[in-house]
């Protein structure tokens, strides 16, 4: 398996991204069919999503997709451009989330916040060291431990402070991914890829074969981007039909 650069990819990163990408469609699909179409239940898993348990499964494939993205960065030739490119395709969404519902928009979700990341990584992080990088990842992520203290005490009524994690009172979003602790996250993701693939190779030992998830790990940008349209048009057709 080589990239286009002759590069040799890494299967397991992109295997877990793809595990990642797989599983956060499967929770969106639940979430629209709760939640548009009044379905309690799809292949035996509810669709209520408010448990402990699905909110602690969103948040760890979630912040799997981030760290490997940390990951990612110290591979890329170009996250500044990177960056760019996803901040671009980000508003776009958010765009068209508004769009589609004002209610459900999308701001400061996932794909911002990724943007955000990379251009800060690529702006101040780049050269620094695997030491460096998971400092201040963990420096960032552990102010997310005090945000709540720190919103109360500000009382902030606008939303400019939205992605550092620290919105006004009304504010929802149908998305939300903060800098903090996120940021943090994605640093930690980059000292792992300074120092544990700063060899640029796969850990395994072997050539593994490829696979349908390291495929959709390649795609996952074009996955995440497409599957909310598909999900919601396939029923809308199916509510048709009735």
């Amino acid at each position: 398996m080589k990239k286009a650069d002759g590069a040799q990819r890494i299967w397991e990163v992109d295997f877990l991204r793809g595990l990642a990408i797989i599983l956060m469609v499967g929770y969106h699909i639940l979430f629209d069919l709760g939640e548009f179409s009044g379905v309690k239940r799809f292949l035996g898993f509810s669709t209520d999503l408010g448990s402990a348990a699905w909110t602690a499964a969103q948040y760890f494939f979630a912040g799997l997709f981030v760290i490997l993205s940390g990951i990612s960065s110290t591979l890329s030739r170009n996250n500044v451009r990177r960056g760019l490119k996803l901040l671009a395709v980000s508003l776009a969404v958010s765009a068209a989330t508004f769009v589609f519902d004002p209610s459900s928009a999308v701001y400061f979700g996932i794909l911002q916040c990724l943007a955000i990341s990379m251009l800060i990584y690529g702006a101040a992080f780049e050269k620094a060291g695997p030491v460096g990088c998971g400092a201040w990842g963990l420096l960032v992520f552990g102010l997310g431990a005090v945000l709540p203290v720190l919103k109360k005490g500000l009382a902030v009524r606008s939303d400019w402070l939205l992605p550092l994690g620290i919105p006004g009172s009304s504010f929802s979003s149908f998305d939300y991914f903060p800098l903090i602790p996120w940021l943090g996250i994605f640093l930690i993701g980059s000292a792992l890829g300074k120092s544990v693939y700063a060899s640029r190779r796969s850990l395994l030992p072997w050539l593994l074969p490829e696979t349908f998830i390291n495929t959709a790990g390649r795609h996952s940008l074009l996955i995440y981007i497409v599957h909310q349209p598909v999900i919601m048009g396939v029923l809308y057709v199916l509510g048709r039909m009735k």
